[in-house]
């Protein structure tokens, strides 16, 4: 119950709420004064209007003084993660509590220190918590679980039950980066001469389209005819094809508004796709009522959309069979963002083609790229003013001559 005493002409109410991690009683206070021409009667009848709101302010802002982390995590679950949050990265958050439950979901929220916190993101960082190999956790993931428990605290923040984010002051043991393993120009000429020799029609559409274009994984599985504009060689992303436990196979928002962007292709490209659009046909024919009019680019035999995961796990056997080296799907994205960068690109066009929401993260993913473009862009420079300037002392050397013209 709020206490209330008279101080002249205003009123100081006091609420306790709680006890702090020192077993301190936690004590809130707030002055209220009357705005002029209120009588005695009224303004005491509203000051005990205003004890009644400040103590249940106070008692929302303690509310986790008694709750758990794990209560508080599910509250953020359901109260914002999945009113927010795309469905793939609801269903990663879930995943991440397997570890950050059985550390501090047993623990009171009050009592979370950032301490707590810089151990559990040490543990992972340098003990065996990888499940599978029984090694440390890559840097990447500690990140994700860190990002994970700072989300719930924000959102407690935000809501006016905890002070501030413990999460803030805690850093990730830096460890050992590891370059980005991408293909070589040698090695998707190779792989399109194995796809030409050893490979179905539509892993070969899929692998040749995905170096031409950079499209992620769910763009391209998400891709339908319809996006698909053979008269000006134009293919548009407008969603993506996805794959969680819960909700099985779905379709969905592209990643960002910018994700949602359309690419000109060379005829090579688009006569592979017709190829590919007249085999679908002819497997309807056949078909009659058991196929599946899904209109996708990528299809089961049926017609149905393929398994998401399907052209990773051809790709990685294919490989294995070709004696290749293989780097994933998504090392081709990168092989086509950093062949458009060596290509001196523009940089606001290399983020749009790739469908970045923002060119700062063009430039940080691909930073060692630009970095080496410059680089070159330098070198060039310097060659070129060093012919000119031994050229003007030489003006008869028979050699430069010859590399002028």
């Amino acid at each position: 119950m709020a206490n209330i005493r008279k101080r002249g002409d205003s009123y100081q109410i006091r609420v306790f709420c709680g006890y702090d991690t020192k077993g301190k009683q936690i004590e809130k206070t707030m002055t209220w004064k009357p705005p002029t021409g209120m009588t005695p009667k009224q303004a005491e009848k509203e000051a005990l209007k205003q004890a009644v709101l400040f103590e249940e302010k106070c008692l929302m802002c303690a509310e986790p003084a008694t709750m758990k982390f794990e209560e508080l995590a599910e509250k953020w679950f359901d109260e914002y993660a999945r009113l927010n949050l795309r469905s793939t990265s609801f269903e990663r958050m879930k995943q991440l509590t397997k570890r950050v439950y059985p550390a501090i979901g047993y623990m009171k929220v009050n009592k979370i220190t950032s301490r707590h916190i810089q151990q559990f993101v040490n543990d992972l960082s340098f003990n065996a918590k990888n499940m599978q190999t029984g090694k440390p956790l890559a840097r990447k993931t500690v990140i994700h679980h860190l990002s994970f428990i700072s989300d719930v605290f924000s959102y407690a923040v935000k809501m006016s039950m905890v002070p501030d984010n413990p999460c803030s002051r805690v850093s990730i043991p830096k460890g050992e980066r590891k370059e980005k393993e991408i293909y070589s120009i040698e090695d998707v000429e190779r792989l399109f001469e194995l796809l030409e020799e050893d490979a179905p029609l539509k892993y070969r559409v899929f692998i040749i389209l995905a170096v031409y274009s950079g499209f992620r994984r769910g763009e391209m599985m998400g891709l339908e005819w319809k996006d698909v504009d053979f008269n000006d060689n134009i293919i548009s992303v407008r969603r993506t094809s996805n794959y969680t436990k819960a909700k099985g196979y779905y379709t969905d928002t592209t990643k960002t508004r910018k994700s949602q962007r359309s690419l000109k292709f060379p005829g090579m490209v688009m006569n592979l796709l017709k190829e590919l659009k007249a085999d679908q046909e002819r497997s309807a024919r056949l078909m009659g009522s058991k196929w599946v009019d899904s209109d996708r680019l990528f299809i089961k035999d049926n017609g149905e959309p393929m398994f998401c995961g399907m052209p990773y796990l051809w790709l990685e056997r294919f490989c294995k069979k070709h004696n290749m080296p293989f780097h994933g799907l998504h090392s081709i994205r990168h092989f086509f963002a950093s062949s458009l960068i060596h290509a001196n690109v523009d940089i606001a066009a290399v983020s749009s083609a790739l469908g970045h929401s923002a060119i700062t993260t063009t430039s940080s993913i691909y930073l060692h790229a630009f970095q080496d473009a410059n680089a070159r862009a330098s070198e060039a420079i310097a060659s070129v003013l060093d012919f000119s300037k031994k050229k003007k002392n030489n003006p008869n050397d028979d050699d430069l001559q010859d590399m002028a013209s």
